[in-house]
């Protein structure tokens, strides 16, 4: 059976479940399976290669050994095994200054994960499935299923919030490719979601740098990332397991939790490729982790200032920032000075409002800097939604080759009807906003205020009083 079909099986069976409700739970399920799963493909070809090599998995947890039998246990025993052995286990997995990375990915990926299926019988069902019809050592199946796990990870846009943890993969493919990370760098995601940013990253990385072993060694140690919600953490480890990286470095934490005065040169990165969480207020306590005068509770704002400071001198960034943080002021216009202060902000994508459809609506910019001089001029680069097209939505969302014209122009730089330059002066003459619009488009009726609305409703019934009393003295003449 074809993997597709394979996934939409395993999808319908847990549609039968009482324990599963809606696409979230569902993801979250089919997530630790497809990781153990994957995990024990890996093992596999691991003790090919070492026959010392140990998995930190108990023998009997091992998916060879309880899952790969068709007729192995299934219903209320299996449920029993899933709930009571298999989880307790993994979650209670001792980790400690001695314990290798393996084992503390295991025990992180199972703190968090649930099972939520009821059916010992249905999980039989699901288990079978994914045991007979993926072997990701294959490397076809491999390939295949890198292009339904992304398909996966896009079904979360219509999972409620869930949403939040996925960016267009014609997105984090094309800021990658503008950044265009090197082996050897150290590539980060404070927010990493899913891993789609790193994902691109690595994979533009084994495209021009990657020749020999020594250099997949590397690479192995170049991508990392933090994330703070568990099922999106889970997705994006199984999803770099899934491009060769064997230990992925995905922290299970809040990047904004750490004060920003204990970040050294140690800490610091080359690349940064982000789309943090916008729109959300921050728990308390998480803005006193900031100098004072930079205290907000706005997510997406603590973002660029932790992200500034994140970056080596010469590092760069691509990072995706709603309207909201390109204007307002107060901390918003201070955090803005800072940024241009402090790094070079070459480039403002300014996408249409649907790009994120549907869970987020808010119109969002693209912002490309480098770390280590001031801005003097940023470039403002307009993408229109094709022509063809009202509105960005699940089955039709923005292509990467919509950004071919942004791509040949990225090198050799002049206006156009939908492109202009602003200097930084003019920048800080208009209080640091940077939600500069399109000179080149016609200008918008003006917008009347309140008070406006009131005069000229009050001189239109002026004038109607005067054409009364004129028609009233003419019929009277008659």
């Amino acid at each position: 059976m074809p993997i597709g079909n394979v996934i939409k099986s395993v999808q319908n069976i847990m549609r039968q479940d009482t324990g599963v409700d809606g696409d979230a739970q569902r993801i979250s399920q089919l997530g630790w399976m497809i990781f153990l799963k994957i995990l024990d493909d890996k093992e596999k070809e691991l003790e090919l290669r070492d026959p010392k090599y140990k998995s930190p998995i108990p023998k009997r947890l091992c998916w060879r050994n309880w899952a790969s039998d068709e007729e192995g246990i299934t219903g209320d025993e299996l449920l029993e095994f899933i709930n009571n052995d298999l989880f307790k286990t993994l979650k209670e997995l001792t980790v400690d200054a001695r314990s290798d990375r393996r084992t503390v990915m295991v025990r992180n990926i199972f703190l968090d994960a649930y099972n939520y299926m009821k059916s010992g019988t249905l999980i039989r069902q699901v288990i079978n499935k994914i045991s007979t019809g993926i072997d990701f050592n294959k490397s076809e199946d491999h390939h295949i299923f890198n292009d339904i796990y992304e398909k996966i990870l896009k079904d979360l846009q219509s999972a409620g919030n869930a949403g939040e943890y996925y960016t267009p993969r014609a997105v984090t493919q094309f800021m990658a490719d503008m950044v265009n990370p090197k082996l050897g760098e150290k590539i980060l995601d404070p927010a990493c979601g899913t891993g789609g940013f790193l994902v691109c990253a690595l994979e533009n990385i084994r495209k021009s740098d990657v020749k020999n072993i020594d250099a997949r060694k590397k690479l192995q140690e170049c991508i990392m990332g933090i994330e703070k919600k568990p099922l999106p953490h889970l997705l994006a480890m199984t999803n770099l397991i899934l491009h060769d990286i064997e230990l992925p470095q995905i922290s299970r934490d809040n990047s904004l939790a750490r004060p920003i005065r204990d970040i050294g040169e140690k800490d610091r990165v080359d690349v940064i490729l982000t789309n943090p969480p916008f729109g959300g207020i921050e728990e308390v306590g998480i803005a006193s982790n900031f100098p004072a005068n930079f205290q907000t509770k706005e997510t997406a704002d603590l973002f660029v200032l932790l992200i500034v400071n994140l970056l080596k001198h010469e590092g760069r960034c691509g990072m995706v920032l709603p309207d909201g943080s390109l204007t307002g002021e107060g901390v918003k216009q201070r955090i803005r000075q800072h940024l241009l202060e402090n790094c070079n902000l070459h480039t403002i994508v300014r996408l249409p409002n649907s790009v994120f459809q549907p869970y987020a609506g808010v119109a969002t910019n693209l912002l490309f800097f480098e770390k280590g001089t001031p801005t003097k001029e940023i470039w403002y680069y307009e993408h229109k939604l094709p022509d063809d097209v009202k509105s960005y939505n699940k089955t039709n969302p923005i292509r990467i080759n919509e950004f071919d014209p942004i791509k040949k122009w990225w090198k050799k730089r002049k206006e156009s009807e939908l492109v202009w330059k602003v200097q930084v002066k003019d920048i800080i003459d208009g209080g640091y906003n940077l939600d500069i619009k399109n000179p080149h488009e016609p200008e918008s009726p003006k917008t009347q205020t309140s008070a406006e609305l009131v005069t000229m409703l009050h001189d239109s019934f002026h004038k109607s009083e005067e054409l009364l009393d004129k028609l009233k003295k003419e019929l009277g003449n008659d």
